[in-house]
């Protein structure tokens, strides 16, 4: 004989062989509804109270297709999601008295994370590219360097442009500005300035953003 314990798959597996010990005044179904339940809580990753996690004595019940079926004893409210083979889940555990949903729990949040993988999946993740010129680029190297800046906005990244000074040519900053100025100029309509450019140690830098679709 096995006796109720919390190993909940031996207890299961004690009730399709008909070797449970439930107790006197238990009914052994509603028992094994309460434990199956127990047991699907358990395994799914939760968000809200659902079921014996509900500490409540009565709730404001809305049945599975949505309709209300007003406010019932808590045990009562269970017994119908029970029945249906379905959850009782706190939606709204501040309201008075608490809103629990009959749902089937498991399917919602598969249905969630699927919506929320899918989200993930079609989100831009923005990356920050560096461009770096350098304060005496010739013509040549300048359009190369603007091709690239132009081609990674139109991916949707963010661009770090820098200008590097070496030796006496930081007393020469000035020049940084003029290249910066220019390239903000003539990609203004693919992008806004999110950083105006700034001095920082040897380099000055500028910050683009694309412009949002």
């Amino acid at each position: 004989m096995i006796v109720i314990g919390s190993n909940v798959e031996l207890l299961l597996k004690a009730y399709d062989l008909g070797e449970w010990n439930a107790g006197p005044n238990v009914d052994p179904h509603f028992l094994f509804c309460l434990i199956h339940n127990f047991w699907r809580w358990q395994v799914i990753s939760r968000e809200h109270q659902i079921n014996d996690e509900i500490r409540a004595r009565e709730v404001r019940v809305v049945g599975a297709e949505g309709e209300q079926l007003g406010i019932k004893p808590f045990r009562e409210a269970l017994q119908l999601a029970i029945d249906l083979n379905m959850d009782l889940v706190n939606v709204a555990p501040t309201a008075k008295p608490p809103v629990c949903r009959i749902m089937d729990y498991g399917k919602f949040r598969y249905e969630q994370q699927k919506k929320d993988k899918e989200a993930r999946k079609n989100q831009k993740i923005v990356d920050t590219k560096e461009v770096w010129f350098r304060a005496n680029i010739d013509e040549n190297d300048y359009q190369t360097k603007f091709r690239n800046v132009v081609k990674f906005l139109g991916e949707g990244d963010k661009v770090k442009c820098s200008v590097r000074f070496r030796g006496r040519e930081i007393t020469h900053a000035s020049v940084g500005q003029k290249i910066l100025d220019r390239l903000a100029t003539e990609v203004a309509d693919l992008c806004v300035m999110e950083r105006v450019p700034k001095l920082e140690g040897r380099s000055m830098i500028m910050i683009l953003a694309p412009k949002a679709t």
